[in-house]
């Protein structure tokens, strides 16, 4: 299927519906006196763009807009994933004193936008639509990472978020220019067809172009050596965009980097496997960067006071994990790879939810803070965490130790050189047990001091928290719908 653009738009609802909604709330913020139920808008979008995408799981695969971006089972599951991400933080921003002081329809408005960014990077087929797309997600974030008004910490992060995305996206265009020269198209089908066919192919020139890429995409999953904006931002912006950006950006950069190194620089083999056309070993690169980004990002998390800081080092670590599905170069390895990105996002917003609820009541992100907080009439936020470090570390029996296994095994089963991969993989969950367990060890058994106040928890964050903490319970024990999912869900469309 390759559809003109008026044809295409029979297969664009979840866009349709988002940038209505986006509209819509402009509209409503210029006009409405009272601005409480641009959230409620914003979540009826997403509700409405989620409808669409699952049902757009029955429509032929093709290429839409004159081959710029793509419809298949991958890229409606990143969306799915995107939209879910949204549709939390919207309910987290409803009940969080931070972004009530904020204008509330541009922030809203700048959400979607983000979202919207994060379906056109799931579904570029075009390297001109990834750019692109890859530009709307990080100007709506820089945006959204310094919103707070008179906070000095939240606009240096913004600043710095700012000057580390324009110097990623510079490299990542030039790598894109050398790539446009080599194969003479943007179209990665076309990409991929003159790899495969030209012999006199300069490899060095290939090679440099794919390092250049490699540190766009990088920059948003935050691998080393890509990683440094991420602990800074991550405590400057708004919690609620925080976990936002943890999990959908993350994600939505991991579908960009998938969808470029597999059916561009790989080509499918009759066993159902990958292998890579180019001449350019790129999995032995992601082999040792994944290695280099779970070790640092969990050594880093070790001393950490803050809490945010220390989910942003322990979010670098798990890009490190995700790497791991890739430099297998199999679809076994991508499998595992799209169950953790699921279970991942439960658990980290799960996380982050707390976060926003403690510092809402305290004021505070400073692990001290949480010091007897079981006892302070929190005990329910305080046993939702431990379930989702828990589930962080990898133990058995959450979500995340699932995810973990499926990963382990599918690098172990490569054999050779992975098998160390997957040695310091486990190496590294042990390591971040330490941190993780540090938190618990704060809210259970250190005794809250007399000035320490009573927590009061909002109904709000409960009615989210709860769910997401069984959810990540549930899927420790019952994953087997969810692996089908993410099995079924690894359906490039490629010709």
């Amino acid at each position: 299927m390759d559809l003109n653009n008026f044809q295409s738009l029979a297969f664009f609802w979840p866009e349709i519906l988002l940038t209505g909604a986006v509209l819509l709330i402009v509209v409503i913020d210029l006009v409405a006196a009272e601005k409480r139920f641009l959230a409620s808008v914003a979540l009826l979008g997403c509700a409405g763009a989620l409808i669409a995408a699952i049902d757009l799981y029955g429509a032929p695969q093709g290429w839409l807009f004159h081959r710029m971006i793509v419809l298949d089972r991958f890229s409606l599951f990143f969306k799915v994933v995107s939209l879910v991400a949204a549709s939390a933080t919207i309910w987290m921003s409803m009940g969080s004193d931070e972004i009530r002081r904020v204008p509330q329809g541009e922030y809203y408005t700048l959400l979607l936008t983000c979202t919207l960014g994060m379906f056109f990077m799931a579904s570029a087929s075009n390297l001109l639509t990834a750019y692109l797309s890859l530009e709307l997600v990080s100007l709506a974030s820089y945006v959204l990472t310094g919103f707070l008004p008179h906070n000095r910490r939240s606009s240096e992060a913004a600043l710095k978020y700012l000057i580390y995305g324009g110097v990623a996206s510079g490299v990542m265009i030039y790598g894109m220019s050398w790539i446009f020269g080599i194969a003479g198209s943007l179209d990665y089908a076309a990409i991929q067809q003159a790899l495969a066919s030209k012999a006199d192919l300069n490899r060095t020139a290939l090679y440099i172009a794919f390092v250049f890429i490699l540190a766009g995409f990088g920059y948003k999953i935050v691998f080393v050596p890509f990683h440094m904006w991420s602990p800074d931002v991550y405590q400057g912006a708004p919690t609620p965009f925080t976990a936002f950006l943890s999990v959908a950006s993350n994600a939505a950069g991991i579908a960009i980097l998938i969808r470029f190194f597999f059916p561009v620089l790989s080509r499918p083999i009759a066993s159902g496997e990958w292998a890579f056309i180019s001449g350019v070993e790129w999995p032995h690169v992601l082999l040792f960067a994944s290695m280099v980004t779970m070790t640092l990002g969990n050594l880093c998390a070790l001393n950490q006071s803050n809490l945010k800081r220390m989910l942003a080092y322990s979010g670098i670590a798990h890009a490190g994990y995700m790497l791991m599905g890739l430099a297998i170069l199999n679809n076994e390895g991508l499998r595992a790879i799209l169950f953790y990105i699921a279970v991942y996002l439960i658990m980290n917003l799960g996380a982050f939810l707390v976060v926003a609820m403690m510092a809402n009541a305290t004021g505070s992100e400073e692990i001290g803070s949480y010091r007897g907080l079981a006892w302070r009439g929190a005990v329910v936020p305080a046993a939702c965490l431990t379930v989702f470090l828990f589930s962080l570390t990898g133990l058995p029996p959450f979500a995340g130790f699932i995810g973990k296994f499926f990963l382990f095994a599918a690098v172990l089963r490569e054999g050779g050189a992975f098998v160390i991969l997957a040695v310091v993989g486990i190496l590294n969950s042990v390591v971040s047990l330490y941190y993780y367990a540090k938190i618990v060890k704060v809210m259970f058994l250190e005794e809250p001091d007399p000035s320490d106040p009573a927590i009061a928890v909002a109904a709000n964050g409960l009615s989210l928290l709860i769910p997401l903490a069984v959810l990540t319970v549930v899927l420790g024990v019952y994953f087997s719908p969810l692996a089908q999912y993410a099995g079924g869900s690894l359906n490039f469309f490629v010709r």
